[in-house]
Protein backbone atom coordinates (compact mmCIF):
# COMPACT_ATOMS: atom_id res chain seq x y z
CA UNK A 1 0.00 0.00 0.00
CA UNK A 2 0.79 3.64 -0.81
CA UNK A 3 0.20 6.85 -0.48
CA UNK A 4 -0.42 9.31 -3.48
CA UNK A 5 -0.56 12.82 -4.26
CA UNK A 6 -1.49 14.22 -7.92
CA UNK A 7 -2.04 18.28 -8.82
CA UNK A 8 -2.98 20.29 -12.03
CA UNK A 9 -3.08 23.57 -12.33
CA UNK A 10 -3.47 26.20 -14.84
CA UNK A 11 -0.29 28.11 -13.92
CA UNK A 12 2.97 26.63 -12.54
CA UNK A 13 2.51 26.39 -9.20
CA UNK A 14 4.91 26.24 -5.61
CA UNK A 15 3.65 22.21 -3.53
CA UNK A 16 6.28 22.20 -1.22
CA UNK A 17 3.36 22.95 1.58
CA UNK A 18 1.23 20.18 0.43
CA UNK A 19 4.46 17.64 -0.10
CA UNK A 20 6.26 18.39 3.37
CA UNK A 21 4.49 21.19 6.14
CA UNK A 22 0.66 20.53 5.78
CA UNK A 23 -1.36 19.32 8.66
CA UNK A 24 -1.18 15.75 6.91
CA UNK A 25 1.64 16.20 4.06
CA UNK A 26 3.05 13.66 1.99
CA UNK A 27 5.74 13.30 4.57
CA UNK A 28 3.96 12.74 7.12
CA UNK A 29 2.15 10.27 5.90
CA UNK A 30 5.40 8.46 5.11
CA UNK A 31 5.87 8.25 9.11
CA UNK A 32 1.81 6.87 9.80
CA UNK A 33 -1.04 7.74 7.37
CA UNK A 34 -4.83 8.10 8.97
CA UNK A 35 -5.11 4.55 9.52
CA UNK A 36 -1.16 4.50 11.28
CA UNK A 37 0.33 2.67 8.52
CA UNK A 38 3.37 3.95 7.38
CA UNK A 39 5.25 4.15 4.22
CA UNK A 40 8.71 3.96 4.89
CA UNK A 41 9.56 2.05 1.29
CA UNK A 42 10.63 5.12 -1.13
CA UNK A 43 9.71 7.70 -2.48
CA UNK A 44 9.44 10.35 -5.86
CA UNK A 45 8.19 13.50 -6.91
CA UNK A 46 7.48 14.22 -10.70
CA UNK A 47 7.11 17.53 -12.18
CA UNK A 48 6.40 18.75 -15.46
CA UNK A 49 8.87 21.47 -16.69
CA UNK A 50 8.62 21.88 -20.75
CA UNK A 51 5.83 19.69 -21.21
CA UNK A 52 8.19 16.86 -20.10
CA UNK A 53 8.38 15.07 -16.62
CA UNK A 54 11.72 15.59 -14.64
CA UNK A 55 11.56 12.81 -11.74
CA UNK A 56 13.26 12.28 -8.55
CA UNK A 57 13.32 9.01 -6.96
CA UNK A 58 14.68 7.11 -3.91
CA UNK A 59 14.64 4.36 -1.91
CA UNK A 60 14.32 6.20 1.34
CA UNK A 61 11.55 6.51 4.18
CA UNK A 62 10.76 10.52 2.40
CA UNK A 63 10.69 11.62 6.53
CA UNK A 64 14.59 10.12 6.98
CA UNK A 65 15.54 11.49 3.57
CA UNK A 66 16.30 15.32 3.32
CA UNK A 67 16.37 14.74 -0.20
CA UNK A 68 12.86 14.53 -0.10
CA UNK A 69 12.19 18.36 1.39
CA UNK A 70 14.81 19.47 -1.03
CA UNK A 71 12.81 18.12 -4.23
CA UNK A 72 9.65 19.30 -2.39
CA UNK A 73 11.46 22.55 -2.59
CA UNK A 74 11.90 22.96 -5.63
CA UNK A 75 9.13 21.24 -7.11
CA UNK A 76 7.17 24.36 -9.27
CA UNK A 77 5.15 23.33 -12.07
CA UNK A 78 1.71 23.39 -13.36
CA UNK A 79 1.39 19.23 -13.56
CA UNK A 80 3.13 16.73 -10.42
CA UNK A 81 2.99 13.60 -9.24
CA UNK A 82 4.43 12.53 -5.95
CA UNK A 83 4.29 8.97 -3.81
CA UNK A 84 5.40 7.52 -0.78
CA UNK A 85 5.73 3.67 -1.01
CA UNK A 86 5.05 0.68 1.55
CA UNK A 87 6.37 -1.88 -0.72
CA UNK A 88 4.12 -5.14 -1.29
CA UNK A 89 5.18 -6.96 -4.51
CA UNK A 90 8.90 -6.00 -5.38
CA UNK A 91 11.82 -5.63 -3.27
CA UNK A 92 12.84 -2.33 -1.66
CA UNK A 93 15.17 -0.72 -4.23
CA UNK A 94 15.30 2.35 -6.45
CA UNK A 95 14.14 0.22 -9.46
CA UNK A 96 10.39 -0.40 -7.89
CA UNK A 97 10.20 3.24 -6.59
CA UNK A 98 7.27 5.07 -8.07
CA UNK A 99 6.35 7.27 -10.05
CA UNK A 100 7.03 5.89 -13.27
CA UNK A 101 7.73 7.45 -15.81
CA UNK A 102 8.22 6.55 -19.93
CA UNK A 103 8.45 9.70 -22.29
CA UNK A 104 5.65 11.85 -21.23
CA UNK A 105 4.03 9.65 -19.07
CA UNK A 106 3.82 9.48 -15.17
CA UNK A 107 2.19 7.11 -13.22
CA UNK A 108 1.81 5.88 -9.91
CA UNK A 109 -0.15 3.23 -7.83
CA UNK A 110 -1.90 2.88 -4.59
CA UNK A 111 -2.64 -0.99 -3.64
CA UNK A 112 -2.00 -4.29 -5.18
CA UNK A 113 -2.75 -5.96 -8.13
CA UNK A 114 -3.91 -9.56 -6.34
CA UNK A 115 -2.89 -13.04 -8.31
CA UNK A 116 0.06 -10.70 -10.01
CA UNK A 117 2.40 -13.98 -9.83
CA UNK A 118 -0.47 -15.78 -12.12
CA UNK A 119 -1.19 -12.74 -14.44
CA UNK A 120 2.21 -11.36 -14.49
CA UNK A 121 3.19 -13.48 -17.72
CA UNK A 122 -0.41 -12.72 -19.35
CA UNK A 123 0.60 -8.91 -18.89
CA UNK A 124 3.86 -8.93 -20.35
CA UNK A 125 2.72 -10.69 -23.43
CA UNK A 126 0.61 -7.98 -24.32
CA UNK A 127 2.77 -5.45 -23.63
CA UNK A 128 4.73 -3.84 -26.69
CA UNK A 129 7.80 -5.26 -27.01
CA UNK A 130 9.87 -1.63 -26.70
CA UNK A 131 7.34 -0.89 -23.78
CA UNK A 132 8.26 -4.42 -22.42
CA UNK A 133 11.87 -3.52 -22.50
CA UNK A 134 11.89 -0.75 -20.49
CA UNK A 135 10.37 -2.16 -17.39
CA UNK A 136 13.50 -2.11 -14.81
CA UNK A 137 12.20 -3.71 -11.74
CA UNK A 138 9.26 -6.47 -10.44
CA UNK A 139 6.49 -4.51 -9.12
CA UNK A 140 3.22 -5.21 -10.19
CA UNK A 141 2.93 -1.42 -10.53
CA UNK A 142 5.26 -1.01 -13.53
CA UNK A 143 3.87 -4.00 -15.28
CA UNK A 144 0.74 -2.39 -15.31
CA UNK A 145 1.76 1.07 -16.46
CA UNK A 146 3.70 -0.68 -19.46
CA UNK A 147 0.59 -2.90 -20.37
CA UNK A 148 -1.57 0.15 -19.47
CA UNK A 149 0.27 2.36 -22.21
CA UNK A 150 0.07 -0.55 -24.68
CA UNK A 151 -3.58 -0.52 -24.58
CA UNK A 152 -3.33 2.80 -25.07
CA UNK A 153 -1.08 3.00 -28.05
CA UNK A 154 -3.60 0.38 -29.22
CA UNK A 155 -6.67 2.29 -28.93
CA UNK A 156 -4.80 5.69 -30.61
CA UNK A 157 -4.08 3.97 -34.14
CA UNK A 158 -0.75 1.93 -32.79
CA UNK A 159 1.14 5.39 -31.75
CA UNK A 160 1.43 7.19 -28.47
CA UNK A 161 1.75 10.76 -30.19
CA UNK A 162 0.06 12.63 -30.66
CA UNK A 163 -1.51 12.53 -27.30
CA UNK A 164 -4.80 11.20 -26.96
CA UNK A 165 -8.27 12.84 -26.22
CA UNK A 166 -9.09 12.77 -22.74
CA UNK A 167 -12.55 10.55 -23.62
CA UNK A 168 -10.07 8.38 -25.05
CA UNK A 169 -7.93 8.57 -21.92
CA UNK A 170 -10.64 7.98 -19.63
CA UNK A 171 -12.27 5.10 -21.47
CA UNK A 172 -8.57 3.15 -21.86
CA UNK A 173 -7.84 3.47 -17.52
CA UNK A 174 -11.33 2.49 -17.02
CA UNK A 175 -11.21 -0.25 -19.42
CA UNK A 176 -7.91 -1.80 -17.78
CA UNK A 177 -8.91 -1.32 -14.55
CA UNK A 178 -12.00 -3.40 -15.29
CA UNK A 179 -10.16 -5.74 -17.30
CA UNK A 180 -7.40 -5.79 -14.10
CA UNK A 181 -9.81 -6.64 -11.63
CA UNK A 182 -11.64 -9.17 -13.45
CA UNK A 183 -8.12 -11.39 -14.01
CA UNK A 184 -7.97 -10.67 -10.30
CA UNK A 185 -10.48 -12.25 -8.73
CA UNK A 186 -10.38 -15.19 -11.25
CA UNK A 187 -6.66 -15.71 -9.65
CA UNK A 188 -6.82 -14.81 -6.56
CA UNK A 189 -10.83 -15.50 -5.14
CA UNK A 190 -10.08 -15.08 -1.80
CA UNK A 191 -8.59 -11.13 -1.57
CA UNK A 192 -9.66 -8.32 -3.70
CA UNK A 193 -7.56 -6.14 -5.56
CA UNK A 194 -6.86 -2.63 -4.86
CA UNK A 195 -6.22 -0.13 -7.66
CA UNK A 196 -5.89 3.75 -7.18
CA UNK A 197 -4.12 4.40 -10.07
CA UNK A 198 -2.63 8.03 -11.47
CA UNK A 199 -1.64 8.91 -15.08
CA UNK A 200 -0.89 12.14 -16.36
CA UNK A 201 0.42 13.41 -19.72
CA UNK A 202 1.50 16.65 -18.28
CA UNK A 203 -2.19 17.82 -20.13
CA UNK A 204 -4.43 15.69 -18.36
CA UNK A 205 -4.48 13.76 -15.08
CA UNK A 206 -6.75 10.87 -14.39
CA UNK A 207 -7.02 9.45 -11.38
CA UNK A 208 -8.97 6.39 -10.20
CA UNK A 209 -10.62 4.82 -7.01
CA UNK A 210 -11.23 1.35 -6.49
CA UNK A 211 -11.20 0.04 -2.43
CA UNK A 212 -8.86 2.30 -1.91
CA UNK A 213 -9.31 6.16 -0.38
CA UNK A 214 -9.09 9.08 -2.58
CA UNK A 215 -9.85 12.36 -2.49
CA UNK A 216 -10.25 15.76 -4.55
CA UNK A 217 -9.49 19.21 -4.07
CA UNK A 218 -10.87 22.10 -6.57
CA UNK A 219 -9.28 25.76 -5.73
CA UNK A 220 -10.70 29.12 -7.49
CA UNK A 221 -8.41 32.25 -7.12
CA UNK A 222 -5.59 33.02 -5.53
CA UNK A 223 -5.34 32.67 -1.72
CA UNK A 224 -2.57 32.49 0.82
CA UNK A 225 -1.37 29.21 1.88
CA UNK A 226 -2.69 27.79 5.26
CA UNK A 227 0.14 26.61 6.46
CA UNK A 228 2.60 29.33 5.34
CA UNK A 229 0.47 32.62 5.41
CA UNK A 230 1.53 33.35 1.29
CA UNK A 231 0.69 32.37 -2.11
CA UNK A 232 2.37 29.65 -4.07
CA UNK A 233 2.20 31.07 -7.66
CA UNK A 234 3.68 33.99 -9.68
CA UNK A 235 -0.26 34.95 -10.85
CA UNK A 236 -0.87 35.83 -13.73
CA UNK A 237 -4.05 38.15 -13.39
CA UNK A 238 -5.46 38.36 -16.90
CA UNK A 239 -6.65 34.58 -15.98
CA UNK A 240 -8.64 33.13 -12.99
CA UNK A 241 -6.16 30.91 -11.20
CA UNK A 242 -7.13 27.24 -10.61
CA UNK A 243 -5.82 23.90 -9.47
CA UNK A 244 -6.79 20.70 -8.95
CA UNK A 245 -5.43 18.48 -6.18
CA UNK A 246 -6.01 14.52 -5.90
CA UNK A 247 -4.45 12.38 -2.80
CA UNK A 248 -5.24 9.50 -1.27
CA UNK A 249 -5.79 11.93 1.93
CA UNK A 250 -6.35 15.40 2.49
CA UNK A 251 -3.31 16.80 3.44
CA UNK A 252 -4.68 20.16 4.72
CA UNK A 253 -7.93 21.36 6.68
CA UNK A 254 -9.92 22.21 3.09
CA UNK A 255 -12.78 21.19 1.86
CA UNK A 256 -12.02 17.97 0.38
CA UNK A 257 -14.25 15.74 -1.15
CA UNK A 258 -14.06 11.72 -0.88
CA UNK A 259 -14.02 10.17 -4.50
CA UNK A 260 -16.69 7.47 -4.89
CA UNK A 261 -15.87 3.83 -4.92
CA UNK A 262 -14.85 2.24 -8.39
CA UNK A 263 -14.77 6.00 -10.32
CA UNK A 264 -12.45 7.60 -12.07
CA UNK A 265 -11.80 11.41 -11.96
CA UNK A 266 -10.18 13.09 -14.66
CA UNK A 267 -8.83 16.91 -14.83
CA UNK A 268 -8.77 18.60 -18.27
CA UNK A 269 -6.80 21.22 -19.63
CA UNK A 270 -9.42 23.90 -17.87
CA UNK A 271 -8.60 22.17 -14.61
CA UNK A 272 -12.33 20.96 -14.52
CA UNK A 273 -12.89 17.45 -12.80
CA UNK A 274 -14.85 15.17 -14.41
CA UNK A 275 -16.02 11.72 -11.98
CA UNK A 276 -17.36 9.14 -13.83
CA UNK A 277 -17.89 5.24 -12.84
CA UNK A 278 -15.22 3.08 -13.80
Amino acid sequence: MCRLYGFKANEPTKVECSLVYAQNALLAQSIADRRGKAHPDGWGISCYENHAPIVDRRDTAAHEDDRFSLAAERAYAATVIAHVRKATVGGHSIANTHPFVYGIWTFAHNGTLRGFDQLAAQLEHETDDDLRGMRHGDTDSESVFLWLLSRLREACGGVLCPQPDLDTLIGVVSDCVRKLDARSQRADTERASKLNLLLTDGRYLIGTCLRNSLYWLERHGIHDCEICGIPHVRHDESREYRAITLASEPTSHEAWHAAPEGSVLAVDETISVTVRPL
